[in-house]
């Protein structure tokens, strides 16, 4: 594949290499000798101001992928091919798919001024998903194959790549038990809070747990595994292994015998990452320290993370992990709705705005959370069921990663989660066992 421009810049080889790596089996070569284009065979992208010959694909430009720094864009949504669209320009597509892609997967409005919710998060209400009503849907994976069935329809001899589609489930462990393995104060203090909330079946639960005649409430181990054991899927579990608790992070201590084997069983069976505490937002050294806390008891190289309360800003948070040794995060979502936060639902390397350049993290997207689903959206089991549905349809139709996020703490028994891991259970038998 031939890309032509008047000028490579940093945007355009990121977001043009995104686009056609995903669509063409062969690599992308990039040109500004209008000569050397002219005379070449084969595939053929012009992303220039004017068409250069009738056997190319020509996408005019917008001044997006020009520009450098960062600044408010004038964005107005239209309807094209059934879908959302900005950017509007001539060609032979009728706006810049490469300009309105990078905007949405760079995050460029989240470097602008905006309001944030009540966690000191980038609130969703502010993004342009929200408000044209396209962020439930992955959206630039619609723009890919878009692109490869008008470059298909171009150029039919050229090899394409099929676009295949991966279901991963991800937990995090945030609170490996409810009464267990706690401290004694901690254990009274929740006694005693349960007591003055008059939460009486809360208080004998806990006394049932801790002299073992019942299973903790967030004991769900054994349930995850007999789901994996049966149905075959690469899961990857996020433990939170900060050294202190706070209003936050509520963790089992990782000195804690029980926690340590914990990690140990599922770094032998399962992809394990960090789930970074919430204090390490506001003191960044911990991360490192939380990190290699995790690689000693798991007894491997930690790679991967999510962020507690999917708590980041850009760039400080993504630069943090990557000064850490972090290569994968999958923190890109709205911890307060589902849906796509970046609008797409591909892993893409993260680029760094303010120094306009690649970098080397991975970022996988979520687009469910059952929290999210519990706690901000008020569903039932039975509409988060149907949520997930949703979202993984969505995802197949186009190709993509379709990652969900469920937590321990809503698979095991505890009753305010009640009809929670029977959902999660129907999801995974009806629909991926039966795909």
């Amino acid at each position: 594949m031939l890309f032509y421009t008047e000028k490579i810049t940093p945007r355009i080889q990121y977001i043009v290499r995104f686009f056609l790596e995903l669509i063409f089996s062969e690599p992308v070569h990039f040109t500004t000798d209008v000569n050397a284009y002219r005379n070449a065979g084969g595939c053929k992208l012009n992303y220039s101001g004017q068409p250069l010959q009738s056997d190319e694909l020509w996408i005019k430009p917008h001044s997006l992928l020009y520009e450098t720094g960062i600044r408010p864009q004038d964005i107005r949504c239209f309807v094209y091919n059934g879908q959302k669209a900005f950017f509007k320009t001539d060609g032979h597509l009728e706006f810049d798919v490469f300009a309105a892609a990078f905007y949405l997967i760079s995050r460029y409005e989240e470097y602008l001024p905006h309001a944030c919710d009540d966690y000191g998060r980038y609130d969703y209400k502010n993004s342009l998903a929200y408000h044209e009503q396209f962020l439930q849907i992955p959206l630039i994976n619609y723009w890919v194959v878009f692109l490869q069935s008008r470059l298909k329809e171009k150029f039919p001899a050229a090899s394409f790549r099929s676009l295949p589609f991966l279901f991963i489930p991800t937990y995090d462990i945030d609170e490996a038990w409810a009464y267990q393995h706690k401290s004694f104060l901690r254990n009274v203090g929740g006694i005693l809070r349960d007591i003055l909330y008059f939460r009486w079946q809360d208080v004998l639960l806990r006394l049932q747990v801790l002299s073992g005649s019942k299973t903790d409430p967030y004991d769900a181990y054994e349930r995850i595994n007999e789901i994996h054991r049966f149905i075959h899927l690469n899961p990857v579990f996020f433990f939170h292994v900060a050294k202190k608790n706070g209003r936050f992070d509520k963790n089992i201590r990782p000195d804690t015998k029980a926690m340590q084997e914990l990690i140990k069983q599922h770094a032998r069976k399962f992809k394990v990452g960090l789930h970074p505490s919430w204090q390490s937002g506001d003191k960044p050294s911990l991360l490192a320290a939380e990190k290699k806390q995790l690689e000693k008891i798991a007894g491997c190289e930690i790679r991967t993370s999510r962020q507690h309360y999917i708590r980041f800003t850009l760039p400080h948070t993504y630069r943090q992990l990557i000064h850490a040794g972090i290569q994968e995060d999958y923190s890109m979502g709205y911890g307060s709705i589902n849906g796509f936060r970046a609008s797409v639902a591909w892993p893409f390397y993260w680029y760094d705005l303010e120094n306009e350049t690649a970098t080397s993290l991975q970022v996988f997207p979520f687009c469910f959370m059952e929290a999210t689903s519990f706690f901000e959206q008020n569903s039932s089991p039975a509409e988060a069921l149907h949520e997930m549905e949703y979202y993984y349809q969505q995802v197949k139709k186009t190709g993509g990663y379709c990652i969900f996020i469920w937590h321990n703490t809503f698979l095991g028994t505890a009753p305010k989660f009640k009809g929670w891991y029977e959902a999660y259970q129907n999801f995974l038998e009806k629909t991926i066992q039966k795909n």
